[in-house]
């Protein structure tokens, strides 16, 4: 009985023992190698890593069922690939843990890490914003899909991120329209920041510019508006100053307004016969069929949107007007 005992016992305690011998002799091996000039110290140190880790590189080896199926293996192969920011292999591996294990307690956390993947594989703002998109997308679905989650706090935070991140990025885009001289092109940027990301600290950045695109444009009076709305909303802006002193630039030189333009001495005539007046907007209605429609105008010292502008506004008047400025007839 107690010799069988002790046979028993045997295998158990010669694992042990068989395993601190292979390590032991492993490690052996290496630090004479380094000592031969083989391997530097950085490679001792990988390969004491690995031997420590044995067991976990076993998730990347073999073509087993676990391997495909098991939600705990697809997990960890997630976030080693993630902790070697080989965010690509993550990615694969977080989804596929979705597709085969959406109910388990670990999905909500398989879902925020794909967005945060895709946060994480966005570059500067002067590169291609499509990741940040994604990001966005997947934050949104993981707080449809898993609402409540304990995840959930930390996706509406990275939303902010992303929101910040794009609003930046639009910013960007439109001041290298605006140093190319595409004044238009930049203004629909800037118009879109302001749009998109009222709140944004970008906001007022955007104003003051788009304040001077109008202003390269010719388009005054919207300047004059847009900067009169950056010196109230935004007094703490780094460009408040700048706008101030283009409001008093433009001020000094802003011609009569439409008002005092279109004076009582202006007869009927003067209009032509494809215009005709009217006296409680003094804005001549469109002209007659056959000839372009000028852009339909908005109140006095109300800005109207770029699309009301009309490349053939200008053909379609008579000789007894000119257009002086955008959004408005002379």
């Amino acid at each position: 009985m107690q010799l069988s005992r002790v046979q028993a016992d045997s295998p158990a305690q010669a694992r042990p023992a068989g395993l601190y011998l292979a390590t032991w002799l492993g490690l052996h091996c290496l630090i004479l190698a380094s000592c031969a000039g083989d391997f530097s110290a950085s490679d001792v140190r990988s390969g004491l890593k690995k031997a420590l880790s044995g067991t976990d590189e076993q998730i990347f080896l073999g073509d087993t069922v676990d391997n495909h199926y098991h939600p705990n293996v697809i997990m960890k192969r997630g976030e080693a690939y993630f902790e070697k920011e080989e965010y690509s292999e993550a990615l694969v591996e977080y989804k596929h843990f979705l597709e085969l294990h959406r109910n388990h307690v670990l999905a909500p956390y398989a879902a925020f890490r794909i967005g945060e993947i895709h946060f994480k594989m966005a570059k500067t703002i002067d590169r291609d914003p499509e990741p940040m998109e994604k990001a966005i997308a997947a934050f949104d679905q993981m707080r449809k899909e898993f609402p409540g989650s304990r995840y959930d706090t930390q996706a509406q935070q990275k939303l902010e991120e992303c929101h910040d991140w794009l609003a930046q990025v639009h910013l960007f885009v439109g001041k290298f329209y605006y140093r190319r001289g595409s004044y238009l092109a930049a203004a629909h940027r800037f118009e879109q920041v302001l749009k998109a990301y009222p709140d944004k600290p970008v906001a007022s950045d955007a104003l003051y510019f788009l304040a001077k695109s109008y202003h390269e444009m010719g388009a005054d009076d919207w300047a004059r508006d847009h900067l009169i709305v950056l010196a109230e909303k935004y007094p703490d802006s780094k460009f408040t100053g700048d706008g101030k002193h283009l409001l008093e630039k433009i001020s000094a030189t802003q011609p009569a307004t439409l008002l005092a333009q279109r004076s009582e001495s202006a007869s009927l005539s003067d209009a032509g016969s494809g215009m005709a007046p009217n006296s409680q907007s003094n804005v001549s209605s469109p002209p007659s069929a056959g000839s372009s429609a000028p852009p339909t105008m908005e109140a006095p010292g109300v800005a109207p949107s770029l699309d009301s502008l009309g490349g053939a506004a200008a053909s379609s008047l008579k000789s007894g007007f000119t257009a002086c400025r955008l959004g408005a007839w002379c």
